[in-house]
């Protein structure tokens, strides 16, 4: 019997995973050991800091600094996340903010300021709806992923050692807030909080139409090492990636699969808006237009020195056979 390369895969939990995880999909060549019992946040600092994974799914934005500053990693496009962001922008409603314009001058929270939820909902702020992000006070709670100095004409500063940004803007202290998660207040209800776009889905839609983005949130990096030794890894992860993802759209047709009333008609709009393959992999023209864009806001927001090639960021896997 040929023996396998073992490797470690980190990633979420998801549907287009799940056949990798349960083992019905096996990359040829490869035993995989898939972790999905952790955070996001957690997941990527152990990556970006400690490299403990053969194979991570990762923050896009992170990864760009890490390819930036010579980090020992490559990628496969493979986006296992995306999320538009028009929603995750929360405000405290005692402070008047009735249009995006508002916000400028205003006190403004994040998590940190690398995170690519925070990096495209500046950019989205900037370039959609006129918000320079170097016009908001910018105050951030944790540290970043991988380590950078703020532009000096960049207004950021760290809470206090205690303190957390969702409680600071609940209490008035924060005017508003981004975050890559829904947040406890909303979804509690609390009237103190509130979103700045309420009817964000609809403003979601359209800026799909007009723009072909749907936001990449995270990209799947690899060690660069592993791909030294096994140039040949990355291509049939690829293929079991979209092999995995395949069978999650498959599984999705039962309508039982999802405990909501009107699955079917939501898949349905979906498709009619996104098209059949909405979490596409791969290098294709909307792709790269998303891609091109996130290095464009990574750039101005002052977090990757220069655009890189796609051919920088990630590992050929154009099957030649």
């Amino acid at each position: 019997m040929s023996r396998k390369v073992h490797l470690t895969l980190a990633c979420g939990d998801y549907e287009s995973v799940r056949a990798l995880k349960e083992g019905s999909v096996k990359p040829d060549g490869i035993e995989l050991t898939v972790l999905t019992d952790m955070t996001s946040d957690i997941r990527h600092w152990r990556m970006v800091r400690n490299r403990e994974f053969d194979v991570a799914e990762l923050s896009m934005s992170n990864y760009l600094m890490a390819k930036y500053v010579g980090l020992p990693f490559n990628a496969i496009p493979v986006f296992l996340h995306r999320r538009f962001r028009h929603g995750f922008i929360f405000l405290n409603t005692c402070k008047a903010i009735a249009q995006p314009t508002d916000l400028i001058g205003k006190k403004v929270g994040l998590r940190n300021f690398q995170a690519t939820a925070n990096l495209w909902i500046r950019g989205i702020l900037e370039h959609e709806h006129k918000v320079p992000h170097k016009q908001i006070h910018w105050f951030k709670q944790d540290d970043e992923e991988v380590e950078w100095s703020a532009p000096a004409d960049l207004h950021l500063e760290r809470i206090a050692s205690g303190k957390h940004v969702e409680q600071m803007l609940v209490d008035g202290e924060l005017d508003a807030l981004v975050h890559p998660e829904l947040i406890k207040p909303i979804l509690e209800k609390d009237p103190r909080v509130t979103r700045l776009f309420p009817n964000y889905r609809d403003l979601e839609m359209d800026y799909f139409k007009r723009t072909g983005i749907f936001p990449i949130m995270h990209t799947t990096a690899i060690k660069q090492e592993v791909i030294d030794k096994y140039p040949w890894v990355p291509i049939n992860l690829m293929q079991a990636f979209e092999e995995s993802k395949i069978a999650a759209y498959k599984r999705l047709e039962n309508p039982r699969i999802v405990p909501l009333a009107w699955f079917r008609h939501f898949l349905e709009e979906q498709e009619d808006i996104l098209g059949k393959d909405p979490w596409v992999y791969g290098l294709g023209e909307a792709n790269c237009k998303t891609l091109e864009t996130l290095m464009q806001y990574s750039q101005e927001q002052g977090l990757l020195g220069r655009k890189m090639t796609l051919d920088e960021l990630f590992v050929n896997t154009t099957d030649h056979s």
